[in-house]
């Protein structure tokens, strides 16, 4: 039971989220660029004026003039907390600030747009006290996946009509720490300690896990400026699967000073130290020594579309649609070097956002923006947990451009609302387990984004 509660925490960390990811779904990331995130992460039909338009949509390099080099990072800062039903105590997350950067370079002439860029779509950093009542499901967790894009852009119709693409090499790692709950440990004789009497949430050890792994997949993108006041747009990034085959779990036992108390189950092991009992396992061959687990995780596809109006004067107004394929989070199978094959239910759907932008160029150069954002959470009431408490989410964003001639500076900030949602502290192991009886409190999530970019045309 202790290797299956790693397993549950391993793919929850590589193919899930956490606080850490709650300025997007689930563990996506929305942080790609300064200029698209103040106009509420808007850019598919409307693009920026950047070399981040790479990502917003990969057919947009033909809209930009000669060189072009965008390069920023947001700092991301994050509150939650997990309130118990029957206790009502209040436990708070401990979320360090994450930088997630990006970095583009573009070239346009004649027709054509050769660019690259490094972004950061999906990520998180989950973290609660070290008392944490859920740290049995997840105490940290860490995931950071890196794509790098090369994409080629042409314009088919002068002035009109560009498409554009190009592959997706992408690097994933991942790093989780859990407690082992000593109630759900196996004695000598076959049964477990909780059949002895131990409490749950009996802590006897810790849990860490490391492993990172390479993944290909492609993003294209279609632009058309349908008239003189009319930009229409569409992107599509895949699903880009990793295969973590060489992860590493290690073990390290946490003393409880306890004895085994007299029981008709196991009488010949009345009086004998818990401790002692586990130790066989921490060496040796014993379950919990250093291993290899391995899993396949699968990055859901993005399809965007979206639109953008310049009727208005000195006025950019956008409205952007986009989907997720996180239905990919069905069941994940895990391989365990030396215990049995497990799977992890988590019956996602699929995600959308809707999001809309303004733009609005005071004294004919410095940009105003705005924007707000609505993302509906694709996680099913019974997998709200310490890795995952995703709910739907309100974006709010504002941020200025700066010109200084042939360079300028985008900042932006960003503040995330949810309303709270209920979610589950313990495992889910079968399917005819609901919400309804398993969660057992209520989660809570904001974000506080500070973005900054500089930009170069020449």
């Amino acid at each position: 039971m202790t290797l299956h509660r790693l397993t549950l925490c391993l793919m929850a960390a590589a193919g899930l989220a956490a606080p850490g990811a709650a300025r997007a779904q689930a563990f996506g990331l929305n942080e790609i660029g300064t200029c698209a995130l103040a106009r509420g992460f808007t850019g598919t039909g409307a693009p920026c004026r950047d070399a981040s338009v790479l990502y917003w949509n990969p057919a947009g390099g033909t809209t930009l003039p000669g060189l072009s080099v965008y390069a920023g990072a947001a700092a991301v800062s994050l509150d939650g907390d997990f309130t118990a039903d029957f206790t009502g105590r209040e436990e708070n997350a401990d979320i360090p600030t994450e930088v997630p950067p990006h970095a583009f370079v573009n070239y346009a002439r004649n027709r054509l747009a050769l660019g690259v860029g490094v972004y950061v779509p999906y990520g998180l950093t989950s973290q609660w006290e070290d008392d944490f009542t859920g740290r049995f499901a997840a105490q940290r967790a860490s995931l950071a996946t890196i794509y790098v894009q090369p994409t080629v852009a042409y314009e088919v119709v002068p002035g009109r009509v560009s498409v554009g693409g190009g592959p997706v090499i992408g690097h994933s790692s991942v790093e989780l720490r859990q407690a082992l709950d000593l109630s759900t440990a196996r004695t000598p004789a076959g049964i477990t300690f909780g059949q002895l009497g131990i409490a749950p949430g009996t802590e006897f050890g810790r849990a860490s896990l490391e492993g990172d792994a390479w993944g290909l997949g492609f993003h294209v993108g279609f632009h058309m400026r349908a008239s003189e006041n009319l930009q229409l747009g569409a992107r599509y990034l895949t699903e880009v699967k990793f295969a973590y085959d060489d992860a590493e779990a290690r073990f390290t036992q946490t003393p409880t000073n306890l004895v085994v108390n007299s029981n008709v189950q196991a009488p010949f092991l009345a009086g004998v130290p818990i401790d002692q009992l586990l130790a066989g396992q921490f060496t040796g061959s014993g379950a919990l020594t250093q291993q290899q687990v391995s899993t396949e995780i699968d990055h859901p596809f993005q399809f965007a579309v979206g639109l953008g109006y310049t009727g208005l004067a000195n006025t950019t107004l956008a409205l952007d649609y986009e989907l997720f394929g996180w239905n990919a989070f069905a069941t994940l199978p895990v391989n365990f070097e030396r215990a049995p094959d497990r799977s992890l239910i988590e019956n996602y759907g699929n995600g959308w956002a809707i999001r809309t932008g303004v733009e609005y160029l005071l004294l004919g150069a410095l940009a105003a923006r705005a924007g707000f954002s609505f993302a509906k959470t694709p996680a099913p009431a019974a997998t709200v947990t310490p890795l995952l408490p995703d709910q739907d989410r309100y974006n709010y964003s504002v941020g200025l451009g700066i010109p200084l001639g042939r360079f300028g500076v985008d900042l932006g900030y960003l503040i995330v609302d949810t309303k709270g949602r209920r979610g589950r502290i313990v495992e889910r192991s079968s399917e005819s387990q609901t919400a309804a009886q398993l969660n057992s409190g209520f989660y809570r999530l904001n974000a506080n984004v500070f973005s900054a970019s500089l930009k170069a045309q020449f």
